[in-house]
């Protein structure tokens, strides 16, 4: 087999670091940061609710004072006055530029789909009754720039949503009127972001995606010969993928349909591994696109657990569900897009056969195997 050319050594570069960036990131964080932000407005009043998952508070408040890694309820109650004065030292009401001063009513613990969280309770009253209400939010910026919170805004019958991250952290918002196109675009761009940031979901695609442009000769991997053929290849796993998540994403936000959580990340994690072992010892050959369809379904209550944390509203529900669900399929196509023709160069050397496929699909296949075990036997390991 020839050495590989020079032309290709930048395109190998840029793949290995790739993969590489996306384990490291995959290893450390199974979801990203997210809080649900939920206000209620009515004439002066705004009733708030903010949902706060407890590792991102212990990471930047150190709840955990005993450095047992379990954070008790007597860790939290005696935390509770600053975890009310950090969260609120970064949230700003107004209504019409005038500020809306906060008071806690209330601390709870709620459990959403990826663990246990805060629920902090508060009240704001501002000056008059109001119109434009302005959110200003800069929780965690400074300590992970990828955290997002998640806002869900009821005014009467009308609902708003809106994603605040460090790009767009103050957004106003008028109250008596719901604008369409915006919270489709805020749901489709969730979509997309959830795919790009679900590492679980983003390395079992990559874990199926790795052998399209191979063929498999005396138990050895060998260079596809044609592009169609692994472009079939392609649009078969990735359509299997759509159709299976898309139909139980549909189910599961609707409400026909519900798993625990635990067994929905659980079997997320096993996916993983079996796709990544299937590139090692192949069991699903031309089959692949089965593997992609099964654990699609289970996928699918995964994505819908995004959807369910938000509290969506029956009168909204099927705009959003279709904004999402076009957003996580624009975030796949955009992987196929960029993922693809890097590897098809690559194929037929040592560094992709060897290194690429066999070394990141056993390192992939470590990783979840290391998820499956927290998730379904509670060992934690990072």
């Amino acid at each position: 087999m020839p050495p590989l050319s020079r032309t290709r050594a930048p395109a190998g570069r840029v793949l290995l670091m790739a993969l590489l960036v996306l384990t490291c990131a995959a290893a450390w964080a199974h979801k990203p940061s997210d809080s649900y932000l939920t206000l209620r407005v009515a004439g002066q009043q705004i009733a708030g609710q903010w949902d706060i998952a407890l590792r991102d508070l212990e990471y930047a408040l150190g709840l955990d004072t005993n450095q047992d890694h379990q954070i008790t309820w007597g860790e939290l109650r005696a935390q509770q006055e600053a975890i009310a004065a950090y969260a609120l030292s970064h949230l700003h009401l107004t209504a019409d530029a005038h500020a809306c001063p906060v008071t806690t009513r209330a601390h709870l613990v709620d459990a959403h789909s990826d663990g246990a969280y805060e629920v902090l309770r508060f009240t704001a009253r501002c000056p008059a009754t109001i119109a434009q209400l302005g959110v200003d939010y800069r929780l965690f910026f400074d300590l992970d720039p990828q955290h997002q919170g998640l806002l869900h805004l009821e005014s009467g019958a009308v609902t708003r949503t809106a994603i605040l991250g460090i790009e767009n952290p103050a957004q106003t918002f008028d109250v008596h009127r719901t604008e369409w196109f915006a919270d489709f675009r805020q749901y489709l761009w969730l979509g997309i972001w959830h795919i790009w940031t679900g590492f679980d979901h983003l390395l079992f695609l990559l874990s199926l995606l790795l052998p399209a442009v191979l063929t498999r000769h005396h138990k050895a991997w060998q260079a596809a010969p044609d592009l169609r053929l692994s472009l079939w290849a392609v649009g078969k796993v990735v359509t299997a993928f759509t159709l299976a998540h898309s139909v139980t994403l549909s189910l599961a936000a609707l409400g026909f349909v519900s798993i625990p959580s635990r067994l929905v990340e659980s079997t997320i994690a096993a996916s993983v591994v079996l796709a990544a072992c299937n590139n090692l010892y192949p069991l699903f050959l031309a089959r692949r696109w089965l593997l992609a369809f099964t654990f699609g379904l289970i996928h699918g209550f995964g994505f819908a657990s995004v959807l369910a944390d938000l509290g969506l509203t029956s009168g909204t529900l099927l705009t959003r569900l279709i904004a999402f669900n076009v957003g996580v399929e624009g975030g796949q196509l955009a992987l196929v897009c960029l993922f693809i023709p890097v590897v098809w160069r690559l194929r037929g050397g040592f560094f992709y056969q060897r290194l690429v496929m066999n070394g990141g699909s056993f390192a992939i296949a470590v990783l979840a195997l290391g998820w499956f075990s927290e998730r379904a036997l509670l060992i934690k390991f990072l």
